[in-house]
Parts: C-alpha cells; structure tokens; sequence
C-alpha cells in the first residue's frame, strides 16, 4: 500500500453520495458500477459520510438485518456496534459476521448473474 501511494497509484475520492440500480453515485454525476459495498466501520462507528444514503433511523442507527442495512441490501456493516453480532467490532468477535456478510455478498451476486 505505502509503496503504491509513494508511487502515485493511489487516487483519493470522497464518499459517493448515493447507490442506486448500477451502482455507486457522486454528487458531481460520475457513476461507478457496484455490486455490493462491505464497509468495515471498526470499534467505534463513524458513520457520518453514509448519511447521504438516509439510512440512519430517528436515533442514529442504521437498521441491519445480520450485518445488511436493512433499506440497502447491497451495504454490509462489519465492526457496526453489537446489534451485528456479540462483539462484532473486535477482531474475534467479527469472525462469525464476517463470514455470513461473505456468503449473503455471494449470493447477492450470484443471483444477479
């Protein structure tokens, strides 16, 4: 990684500010094709740059169905606070939520195949 940002391989871009049926979308209209987004959102969950998705509910969390958001089924929120999993932002305790995120990622592509 270190040597491919020196290099100059790395490009920064802001969040996208929405997805929709293709894919990801920035305020400025570029698109990106995408299937699914993992996000790995650590211990403490700052979420802040997926606002622009509206998917966080009256008292700030986004509702999840597993690791799923639950109004965005391409989006999987690894480390997101315990209501993806006992301990699921600690290296252990993510093991079990990770895999279940890896086959519902899967199967999502799988059936749009």
């Amino acid at each position: 990684m270190r040597e491919a940002r020196d290099a100059g391989r790395l490009k920064a871009s802001p969040m996208f500010e929405r997805l929709d049926r293709d894919g990801a979308v920035w305020a400025d209209g570029t698109r990106a094709p995408v299937d699914a987004v993992i996000w790995c959102t650590g211990f403490r969950p700052a979420l802040s740059h997926l606002a622009p998705l509206g998917l966080r509910g009256r008292r700030g969390h986004i509702a999840t169905v597993g690791t799923q958001a639950a109004d965005e089924p391409r989006l999987h929120l690894l480390g997101y606070g315990d209501w993806t999993g006992p301990a699921s932002a600690t290296l252990i305790g993510v093991g079990r939520p990770a895999r279940d995120a890896a086959r519902a990622v899967a199967e999502l592509l799988n059936a749009s195949r």
